[in-house]
């Protein structure tokens, strides 16, 4: 009975033990995504035009710490000209918004036009451009979006949602005419 409790014992104890090993290697998760839109969102802008998608980037505020001396006590100053006694100062160190921050709004095709169709000519298009090494499968998957992030980072836009100006770059979606 003692033996068949200890051997009991001794395989909790290996489980908890590989437990903790495999716990220990697990991989951590992913850092906190920016803020902003990762799908294309009918929720745009207040002057959003009706039937369009949106996605959105956010500029962070850029903050600076200002320190300032502020005198006190004045010096003393006798009537021949020489100082009696130093000024005193102390140190305010306070935070000023530099830049506040900006939501940039940009529009995007709506969900309902990634087809499979379309999805594929996106990835097709991508891997023309070299920035898509995945199979061609028409599911707009995370190797897509990473490349239309990348695409458009190169533009300045830092956000996997494709906006509606690069998808007719890449001659998706048809330009409109004036």
């Amino acid at each position: 009975m003692v033996k068949a409790v200890s051997r009991r014992w001794r395989g909790f104890t290996v489980s908890l033990a590989t437990l903790a090993t495999v716990s220990a290697c697990a991989i951590p998760p992913d850092p906190a995504p920016e803020p902003g839109v990762f799908f294309p969102t009918a929720k745009g802008p207040e002057d959003a035009p009706p039937g369009t998608c949106w996605g959105k980037t956010v500029t962070p505020a850029v903050v600076e710490r200002i320190s300032e001396r502020i005198e006190v006590t004045p010096a003393e100053v006798s009537s021949d000209g020489t100082i009696t006694r130093l000024p005193e100062y102390r140190t305010e160190e306070r935070q000023v918004i530099v830049t506040p921050r900006r939501s940039n709004w940009f529009q995007t095709p709506c969900a309902e036009v990634y087809t499979p169709e379309f999805t594929a000519s996106l990835q097709r298009a991508l891997q023309a451009r070299g920035l898509y090494q995945g199979p061609i499968t028409g599911t707009l998957d995370a190797a897509t979006n990473a490349a239309v992030g990348q695409l458009q980072q190169q533009d300045g836009l830092k956000s996997p949602v494709m906006s509606l100006e690069t998808a007719r770059r890449l001659g998706l979606i048809a330009v409109e005419l004036d």
